[in-house]
């Protein structure tokens, strides 16, 4: 591996780990609601939600674009704050990482919130205990295979991101190159033995997430959490 492949790791590995810990914290209280809300905007919210995960990268990548250039609403409102815009910056991309990578993380989320079902929260406040010490006391235990699954999907996700962060980032070295980028300039330059270690490296790191979600992120008594 090349000087420039390393530093495109090291980018990729930044902006996972940034993407996945913003996106739990955002699809946590998201996927809640989802799971027990009774509101009639549920099917608008998990449509919205769920959106990027059918629209081509490109087209995502696009429209992010305008929202986050100097005439979106999104960029306006950065320059205002004296942050200048976000297209072709680090922080761009782990934005737009985390829009693309969002209904990999609620739906794993959703699914275990759903199926732990009414029971454990009324014996919870037959004991008296409030909203919060529920949530994390009885709900994230239960939930906890659900919360492998979502980390590991959005980590593995934003790692082979491609699309979204070529529209948003374009490919500056030592600043938006990631892995996905790197080995396309390599297929580009015919270096197909540099592509393969980098395309290899990403096969076999997908594959033991894969084996992590199924060895640990699924539930062992009956597909009960």
């Amino acid at each position: 591996m090349s000087p420039m492949d390393w530093q495109a790791l090291l980018i990729t590995l930044k902006m996972a780990v940034l993407a996945t810990s913003l996106l739990l914290l955002l699809a946590t209280p998201l996927a809640w609601w989802l799971a027990t809300t009774a509101s009639r905007w549920r099917p608008v919210i998990s449509t919205l939600t769920t959106l990027p995960m059918v629209l081509p990268p490109t087209v995502l990548g696009f429209y992010l674009l305008i929202l986050m250039g100097p005439s979106g609403p999104l960029g306006r409102l950065t320059e205002g704050l004296g942050l200048g815009t976000l297209p072709f910056t680090f922080t761009g991309i782990v934005l737009g990482s985390v829009v693309h990578s969002l209904p990999f993380v609620v739906q794993p989320l959703q699914n275990a919130f759903a199926a732990i079902g009414p029971r454990p929260l009324e014996v919870a406040a037959t004991l008296r205990a409030g909203p919060w010490d529920t949530f994390v006391s009885v709900v994230l235990p239960l939930a906890r295979p659900g919360f492998i699954t979502a980390g590991v999907l959005g980590f593995c996700h934003a790692i082979g991101e491609f699309g979204v962060v070529l529209m948003i980032g374009g490919n500056i070295p030592g600043k938006t190159r990631v892995l996905s980028t790197q080995i396309y300039n390599h297929v580009e330059a015919l270096e197909y033995a540099q592509a393969h270690w980098l395309a290899g490296g990403m096969v076999l790191f997908a594959a033991l997430g894969l084996l992590l979600i199924y060895g640990f992120g699924q539930p062992r008594n009956g597909g009960r959490p």
